[in-house]
């Protein structure tokens, strides 16, 4: 499926969607077809990772210059200058960009983002298309981890996508639908396998509407106003990294505190030593806390040649290899709640060769 740039309206601003939903989910994938099918459109990609280490910007499929990292920390909480500056880098680009896709961290809240590009100077340069939420069919249950941030991503989508139908019945389908009707009026919602969509259903469709998001906009605009006036420091704390506070006008307003509510912590980890495959395989099965909802890595085996792609997604993970294209190294991120990022790291250590 292609999407033609004639089609696109600019004279609106440079459109941007905006990919979001639940650790696990399959925003990367639903990236990664955007990028595999957008034949005769430019797109410039933003990732953003919660933890130390950017593991999706080294899965895409498109690792070229268009694509800008904005990691070490939850964007809605790192998001003011560092996402307006990254946008900007984008847009004063020499080459042409029709189309801007922002991939937030699984534990993102889309509303500071939003309003970024809403309340912000972003507002004259871009058009916001849409929000795309992505809900993983088979393990997304209405308490979802207790997470205020899966339930303000399915709030504020204005495209949902119930990814990987193939592995959830069709009863369980229907309930997922219903709830997420129930949370969203009238919901947009699509089905996919691999975060397979045609993309006309998803890029340049003028979903979001920023009239019902006015009250809040002009918060921000005026918030904006004073903290271009008046120095502000801000500092964000209380995972396992930490956001150190800077001066500058930072649209805070709308600060959010979901991080530290649903306690969520990211556990980066790695090593110039490989793996003994058997060793990692019994931390996988026998010693991996249940806390830990998402896990992703490069891996490297003892016993193989290949650089191996580690998945995990709640009780599921894949390890697929191809070729190494950097030197052999293992980088791993796991990502749940009141982790003991000191045990994991060590359980860790001893699967090393």
């Amino acid at each position: 499926m292609t999407v033609s740039s004639p089609s696109l309206n600019t004279k609106r601003g440079m459109p941007v969607t905006i990919i979001t939903g639940f650790l696990g989910s399959g925003k990367t994938t639903l990236l990664n077809h955007i990028l595999s099918n957008n034949k005769d459109l430019k797109v410039a990609v933003l990732v953003n990772e919660f933890g130390d280490i950017n593991i999706d910007g080294q899965l895409l499929v498109s690792m070229d210059e268009t694509m800008v990292e904005l990691s070490n920390g939850c964007i809605c909480c790192t998001i003011n200058d560092d996402l307006v500056d990254a946008v900007y880098r984008v847009m004063e680009r020499d080459d042409r960009i029709d189309y801007m896709v922002i991939e937030t961290t699984g534990v993102a809240d889309p509303l500071p983002i939003m309003l970024t590009f809403l309340g912000t100077e972003l507002r004259e340069l871009t058009r916001l298309d849409s929000i795309i939420t992505m809900v993983d069919a088979e393990t997304f249950t209405p308490d979802h981890f207790e997470s205020e941030a899966a339930f303000k991503q399915i709030t504020y989508a204005d495209v949902t996508i119930v990814n990987k139908v193939d592995l959830a019945s069709s009863d369980q389908v229907k309930t997922l639908e219903e709830y997420l009707s129930s949370i969203k009026a009238g919901a947009r919602i699509l089905h996919s396998q691999q975060g397979q969509v045609p993309l006309p259903l998803i890029l340049d469709v003028g979903y979001n509407n920023p009239e019902s998001y006015a009250e809040l906009v002009q918060e921000e605009i005026a918030q904006t106003a004073h903290d271009q006036h008046h120095g502000h420091e801000h500092g964000h704390h209380g995972h396992e990294h930490h956001h150190h506070g800077h001066e500058h006008h930072e649209h805070h307003h709308h600060h959010s505190a979901h991080l530290d509510n649903d306690g969520f912590v990211s556990i980066a980890f790695e090593s110039d030593r490989p793996f003994h495959i058997k060793k990692f395989e019994h931390f996988l099965q026998n010693k991996l806390s249940k806390n830990v909802f998402r896990a992703k890595g490069i891996l490297w085996f003892e016993e193989s040649e290949l650089r191996n792609i580690f998945q995990l997604s709640g009780l599921r993970f894949s390890i697929d290899g191809e070729e190494w294209r950097t030197p052999p190294r293992n980088q791993l991120v796991f990502i749940g709640r009141h982790l003991n990022g000191d045990d994991i790291r060590q359980q860790l250590t001893a699967c090393l060769a």
